[in-house]
């Protein structure tokens, strides 16, 4: 606490000399400053709802203030709940008989389950599925009575060594927990058989923003649970799942035994912040009309287990320099220039600094759902994110170039003798806090000079940053704003790939857009064989050729690591994918299909 006060001092003591400069360039001093005090050991990584995520915010607020800059109402900051954190509730419980399951140790509740007493009878529904297509039929509720009783199911499918199995729509387990609902079971109780995984791992439970359950209570058992449930039966888990994966067909059987349990999930919510200012802009009939630019402050706090760090090994400060104090530290210098050039502004800038993007760009979408002014009115938006690794090669990717008719001439034509070497991407829907504009038909820009090895760790520090790059492509972006506030017509939305409101099919899967090599294997990673357009990977830049040796910073060796690693992702994501390309090594960032 006394080191949150003396940070707090000494910024209140540096708001006065930052409001009195007379510069109004951007320059690499100033960028260099602020990078260095978001991305400080003070700070602690910027996690959302820990004091160090507040001060960051203010530090973007009361900046915003000192240049000019007024705020909606009486606040600078727009608030918001997020989910951290998703725990066991201090009175669950499970008894089979006399015996007493420790939670934690030998089940959990899940994500999805209600909170809920039941004390019934259980039953045996193979893997749980109801399947009536003309290529495969398979009903474990046939001929059973589940009707307020518990469903006990093996996780998974009986064809797990088949990549191409067509049990593969129908393995997700909250599928099957709508299933058994379906049927009238009171709850389910999940089980991993030995060929699925031979470590008997319960599922972790993990943030949800949804906070929402699927109606009924939903558990996972360790194996020796669920033997002690079937002991009547003579049977065991272990048995049940040879017969099934070797006959293909159900074997359900009521286990003539019952269960007690209370499932109580938890849900840890802090409260975090968007950062909100704007100036007016000049023109009597454009100045009713806005332009935002912005990008997010917020980062991962220490990492670990269950944050989107690459090295969840790892309790250490994720910094963020790049990712993305680089990004904010452009935005801050960008409204400083505009606001010493106030009266050339025809429309009105909204500048914002969105917290909790790294949770799910949640900061942006607040603000969409919850605006400051009517969308109508929002006619672009620019997001600048990880902007501090320019590389030799100049390269600075642009997307959402093609959300306006108007984008790419535009960016183009403001290129000049600029030493960058423009990267164009029509795509508006992407995995940063653009996309939350893109989906309310806005026009958007996203600037970012990509992935690198630090990416989402601790070595993405200040001294990796490149600041001569930052200051040249944010000189670059602070032209493309001002042409976008003075454009006497603004720029005309259409609409450039998935908006990411799609509902995916019944039994739609995760996938890359890819072909694999499905040959023999030299364990070095995984051969990109073939890259389906307009698909995830195509997207994102991986082509035909590439290795992939990591996703999400798990290592793959082969095909069956891969379809491992895949069946963990879930529709939306934004995941890293390490490749070799010509012997170089490389991390792309790939938006998953909604």
């Amino acid at each position: 606490m006394k080191k949150i006060i003396i940070v707090l001092m000494i910024f209140s003591i540096m708001l006065p000399a930052l409001s009195q400069k007379k510069n109004a360039e951007i320059t690499k001093k100033e960028l260099k400053e602020y990078v260095s005090f978001l991305a400080s050991d003070s700070l602690k990584g910027r996690k959302p709802g820990t004091p160090e995520g507040v001060l960051a915010a203010e530090y973007i607020g009361d900046y915003l203030k000192s240049i000019g800059y007024k705020s909606f109402g009486k606040s600078y900051y727009q608030y918001f709940d997020v989910v951290t954190e998703v725990v066991a509730g201090k009175d669950n419980y499970l008894k089979v008989g006399d015996y007493s399951a420790v939670e934690g140790k030998d089940y959990t509740p899940l994500n999805y389950s209600t909170d809920a007493k039941v004390d019934a009878e259980v039953v045996f529904a193979g893997f749980g599925f109801d399947i009536n297509e003309d290529s495969l039929k398979w009903n474990d509720y046939a001929n059973i009575d589940v009707k307020g009783k518990w469903v006990l199911v093996l996780r998974a499918d009986p064809e797990l060594d088949n990549p191409d199995s067509k049990f593969i729509p129908y393995v997700n387990e909250r599928l099957k927990v709508l299933t058994a609902k379906e049927k009238g079971a009171s709850g389910i109780i999940f089980v991993t058989g030995v060929e699925f995984d031979k470590r008997d791992k319960l599922i972790k439970l993990a943030a949800d923003q949804t906070e929402s359950n699927l109606g009924i209570s939903a558990l996972h058992v360790k194996r020796t649970v669920a033997n002690k449930i079937l002991a009547t039966s003579g049977k065991t888990i272990e048995e049940l799942e040879t017969f099934l994966n070797a006959n293909k067909k159900p074997a359900s059987f009521n286990c003539k035994s019952e269960v007690s349990a209370l499932s109580q999930v938890v849900f840890k919510k802090v409260k975090t912040q968007n950062v909100v200012a704007y100036i007016k802009g000049s023109d009597k009939k454009l100045r009713n009309e806005y332009i935002v630019i912005g990008g997010h402050y917020d980062h991962l706090g220490f990492g670990g287990p269950n944050s989107s760090s690459r090295m969840p090994d790892s309790i250490a400060i994720h910094y963020g320099a790049d990712d993305n104090a680089s990004g904010i530290a452009s935005v801050m210098e960008i409204a400083e220039k505009l606001a010493k050039n106030k009266k050339k502004l025809k429309r009105s800038v909204i500048v914002m600094a969105f917290g909790a993007e790294e949770i799910g760009l949640l900061g942006s979408k607040f603000f969409t759902s919850n605006p400051k002014v009517d969308l109508k009115d929002v006619k672009a938006m620019i997001n600048i994110d990880m902007v501090g690794r320019l590389k030799e090669s100049k390269e600075l990717s642009i997307g959402g170039v093609g959300t306006s008719v108007e984008g790419e001439k535009l960016l183009k034509s403001l290129l000049g003798k600029k030493d960058l070497v423009l990267s164009l991407s029509p795509d508006g829907f992407g995995p940063s806090d653009h996309a939350s504009f893109y989906i309310e038909d806005i026009p958007v820009f996203f600037f970012s000079t990509g992935a690198h090895d630090d990416y989402h760790t601790p070595l993405d520090v200040v001294e990796m940053v490149n600041f001569d790059g930052l200051e040249l492509l944010s000189d670059y972006a602070y032209d493309v704003a001002f042409e976008v506030i003075n454009l006497d017509k603004s720029l005309s939305f259409k609409e450039a790939g998935s908006k990411g409101k799609v509902k995916p099919s019944r039994g739609s899967k995760v996938t890359l857009g890819i072909m694999p090599n499905f040959g023999k294997s030299d364990n070095k990673g995984l051969r990109v064989d073939a890259v389906t357009p307009e698909r995830p990977a195509y997207n994102a830049g991986i082509k035909k050729g590439d290795v992939i040796t990591a996703i999400e910073g798990g290592e793959i060796h082969n095909i069956y690591e891969y379809m491992a690693r895949m069946g963990k992702l879930k529709r939306g994501q934004t995941i890293t994918v390490d490749i070799m390309r010509d012997g170089v090594k490389m991390v792309i960032l790939v938006q998953l299909e909604d």
